[in-house]
């Protein structure tokens, strides 16, 4: 992050809202915004013009999409991304991506343009009150009445984003804020008295979770997003090998734990692995790390884990006992936590902890589980399932020694469980997804957004055709800014998770599910000729013998590349654990 206290331009000299706003960007570190131009920003957008080489403007082709650029932006790097909009619908068009930034923690401005002072609450021309609209989605909100104020409330609005649990910020900015002109004060105290975000436990707090170790005799780790946002993978690591558990992850907490490492059980609940449920729900403590007991994890909350002591940890005091009672809480930071944890086991003491082979019997049930209930799927002659797409694409990018410069974004639905389940992750922040709010749309632009994060890298947005054609046009932002990031489309010409739902539950009734324009035409829309109006190279595979050279193709186009791979809708994601249901009702492959 740049120093805050380097002044861009000489003291005294006024500056237009617009600029300061721009210059405090800056100032904070932000190199890339993804901005929608309207007329109640155009202010801001003039002030962009002016610094193209300090800071890179992005223009999507929907404001949604601009947001989760953001997210894509921040969830590689964990730094707060920055994205613009004008007044009125260009400012609601933000609002799923504030919600997804609120569900899943995520750190990212969002700033929009509002109508003048003078108008305020008047119904002017596309006005609408964003903070009111947002203030059970935010983290932290403002209205920006006064140009004197708007350093201050971007520096209130780094820090309130990233400290703590992450979180979204909005500054509505008033357009004449933005026009008039003042000597800035480049770095004005902050006005945020009852904000206490760090949190460190003592250490008789966590003398109780070794307390418990001790006890315990089926120890289970669930670990979680909190993870992430603590960047305490490593520490993580040491203390599951210490203790000697195992690790089941959340669908924001995988790459947390190196998916290949024997202690790990990789993901638990709807769509988990079935050894993983099973291991939770017999286990006799459960350390859960940075997670929020999440339906799609626990199902029936009275039947999850209740033989067991919970051990709850994390930053965010209001998630301990929320949905389940936690029998030693500790607020704190995950990774204070976990790396005081690990010094307490590392002391002579407790010696009896770390010695091995402590916990033979259970490790004897995990293994039978996992020996009985691998993850699979039966793979068909000739065509392509959607399961066995997305294997290959890790085989090759393994075989390719490509998978740690990787990153993967996908859109919501069974495609989304698919590559979660069937593409593993050893380090974090390779996997970006929408988890709490399920937006579909997410992807491509999510992909976007990382590879400007990390150019260097190759991502690839796995997508289904639903979700993908939510956000297509931000293929042109691919085209027209020069952003190489690649789309696997699995396409099934059908909403695939809701389809699931109805065969499993509505007796196989569609209730529009189907996407496509019916028996009598080809697979419906022709994406490759939609990416190469965009401009963007593109193939259609449908045979499984062409399926490989087709991923290498993808992998090494120079620029941004759509691969249409057709896959039979009847596929379901399994192991599945039907909403509400136990870890007894689950379905198997």
């Amino acid at each position: 992050m740049a120093d805050p206290n380097t002044t861009p331009t000489p003291a005294n000299t006024p500056m237009s809202g617009a600029d300061i706003l721009v210059h405090s960007l800056i100032r904070h570190g932000v190199d890339t915004v993804f901005a929608y131009p309207g007329g109640a920003s155009m202010p801001i957008h003039q002030a962009l013009t002016r610094v193209p080489n300090k800071l890179r403007t992005i223009l999507p082709r929907h404001e949604q999409g601009g947001g989760f650029m953001a997210h894509g932006y921040s969830r590689t790097t964990g730094k707060a991304s920055v994205c613009m909009s004008t007044s009125g619908p260009g400012a609601t068009n933000f609002v799923t991506c504030i919600a997804d930034a609120k569900m899943d923690s995520i750190p990212a401005i969002f700033i929009t343009g509002q109508v003048s002072t003078n108008v305020l609450g008047n119904d002017a021309f596309q006005e609408t009150p964003m903070v009111e609209i947002c203030r059970g989605i935010t983290k932290h909100h403002y209205l920006l009445t006064r140009t004197e104020d708007i350093t201050r409330v971007v520096k209130e609005a780094f820090h309130i984003a990233t400290t703590g649990r992450p979180g979204p910020v909005l500054i509505d900015v008033c357009k004449d804020v933005q026009t008039r002109s003042i000597v800035p004060d480049w770095d004005p105290p902050m006005d945020l008295p009852g904000y206490r975000p760090v949190r460190k436990a003592p250490r008789p707090e966590l003398e109780a979770v070794i307390a418990a170790i001790r006890a315990s005799k089926k120890p289970f780790i669930y670990a979680g997003g909190g993870v992430t946002h603590s960047d305490a993978a490593a520490e993580l690591r040491e203390f599951a090998e210490l203790v000697g558990a195992p690790v089941g992850l959340t669908v924001h907490g995988l790459g947390n734990f190196p998916s290949e490492h024997y202690l790990c059980l990789q993901m638990l609940g709807m769509h988990g692995t079935v050894y993983s449920n099973y291991a939770i729900n017999e286990a006799d403590l459960l350390i859960a790390l940075g997670v929020r007991f999440d339906d799609r994890v626990t199902g029936k909350l009275t039947e999850f884990a209740k033989h067991g002591k919970i051990v709850h940890v994390d930053i965010d005091k209001s998630e301990i006992h929320k949905n389940k009672l936690a029998h030693v809480p500790v607020h704190s930071d995950v990774k204070h936590a976990l790396t005081e944890l690990n010094a307490l086991l590392k002391e002579p003491k407790n010696a009896d902890l770390t010695a091995g082979g402590r916990y033979p019997d259970w490790w004897r049930q995990v293994d039978a589980w996992r020996a009985a209930e691998p993850l699979k799927f039966t793979e068909p002659e000739g065509f392509i399932i959607p399961q066995y797409a997305i294997r290959r694409l890790w085989e090759i990018l393994r075989d390719r020694n490509q998978l740690n410069d990787t990153i993967i974004t996908t859109g919501v639905g069974q495609h989304q469980m698919w590559a979660a389940q069937f593409f593993p992750f050893n380090t974090p922040r390779k996997w970006i997804t929408s988890g709490g709010l399920g937006t579909m749309g997410f992807g491509l632009p999510a992909a976007l957004g990382a590879k400007v994060a990390f150019p260097n890298n190759l991502v690839i947005d796995i997508d289904g055709d639903g979700s993908f054609l939510m956000n297509v046009q931000e293929l042109a932002t691919a085209y027209a800014e020069k952003i190489p990031a690649k789309v696997l489309l699995l396409n099934n010409q059908h909403l695939g998770m809701v389809m699931q739902w109805e065969d499993r539950f509505f007796g196989s009734n569609r209730g529009h599910t189907y996407l496509g324009a019916g028996d009598d035409h080809p697979p419906y829309p022709d994406f490759c000729k939609i990416a190469e109006g965009f401009g963007v190279a593109s193939k259609g595979v449908v045979d499984k013998a062409d399926l490989d050279a087709a991923l290498v193709e993808m992998i090494e186009s120079p620029g941004p590349f759509l691969l249409n791979v057709h896959v039979p809708h009847q596929e379901h994601v399994l192991p599945m654990i039907p909403a509400g249901a136990t870890v007894k009702d689950i379905i198997r492959a």
